[in-house]
C-alpha cells in the first residue's frame, strides 16, 4: 500500500498534466496556412504580421477565415489599425451575403467602441464597452492585445489585460464556428494582426 499510493498520486498528476489545455498558434508568422480568404480586399503576410488592405470602392467585407471551426476557447491576438473599421470574428458561420458571415465579432478599430461585441447579420450591437475605460486602456493606432474567451453561453473580451466587455448567460449566441479577420466594406482599410493563438477548452 505504501508503494501503491505514491504511484497513484504520480499517475493522477501525469494525467492532469496531459489533459491541461495549451496555447496553440493560429498563425505561423510566415504564410496563411490554415486560413482562407473570402471575396473582398487583400490579405498578405508582411514582416511577420497579417496585413489586410481594401479600397473604399470595395463594397464587400473582405474576410480571412480559419479552415477549422472552434467551440469553447480562449483566443489571443495583437492588432493595429491604421485606417478603417475592422473586427475579430469568432464562432461565425458562412453566409451568401456581402458580409459573408453571421455571428459575433469583437470590434477592432480606433474608436471608443473597440472591444465591443457586435453580432453580424443577427442582433447587431449586443454589448459596448465603457468609453472612459477604453480611453484609459487603449491608444489608437498602436499595437493592442486582444483576448476573447468563449465558453458555452459566456463571452468576455479583454484589451491590454483589462476586461472591457462581458456577456454572460447568452442563450442566443452561436456556440461553434470559424474565427475570421475583417476588412469593412466601403472604407479605406489597413489593419495588421500578429501573435494569434488559441487555447481550446472542454
Amino acid at each position: 500500500m505504501r508503494i501503491l499510493l505514491p504511484l497513484l498520486v504520480l499517475l493522477s498528476s501525469l494525467l492532469t498534466t496531459v489533459a491541461e489545455p495549451k496555447w496553440q498558434p493560429l498563425f505561423n508568422g510566415k504564410d496563411l496556412d490554415g486560413w482562407h480568404p473570402l471575396p473582398g480586399g487583400k490579405w498578405e503576410v508582411v514582416d511577420g504580421t497579417i496585413l489586410g488592405t481594401s479600397p473604399r470602392s470595395e463594397p464587400r467585407h473582405g474576410l480571412l477565415m480559419t479552415d477549422k471551426r472552434f467551440k469553447n476557447f480562449r483566443v489571443r491576438a495583437r492588432f493595429k489599425v491604421t485606417s478603417g473599421d475592422s473586427g475579430f470574428y469568432f464562432r461565425v458561420e458562412k453566409t451568401n451575403t456581402h458580409v459573408s458571415v453571421r455571428g459575433f465579432q469583437a470590434e477592432v478599430d480606433n474608436s471608443r467602441e473597440v472591444g465591443g461585441l457586435y453580432e453580424t447579420s443577427m442582433r447587431a450591437w449586443v454589448s459596448k464597452p465603457d468609453p472612459k475605460l477604453i480611453a484609459r486602456t487603449v491608444k489608437p493606432g498602436e499595437w493592442t492585445d486582444l483576448l476573447v474567451t468563449a465558453v458555452g453561453d459566456d463571452i468576455t473580451v479583454s484589451l491590454n489585460g483589462v476586461k472591457v466587455t462581458e456577456l454572460l448567460g447568452d442563450k442566443k449566441c452561436l456556440k461553434e464556428g470559424h474565427i475570421a479577420l475583417q476588412l469593412h466594406g466601403g472604407q479605406d482599410m489597413r489593419v495588421q494582426f500578429k501573435d494569434l493563438s488559441i487555447m481550446e477548452l472542454p
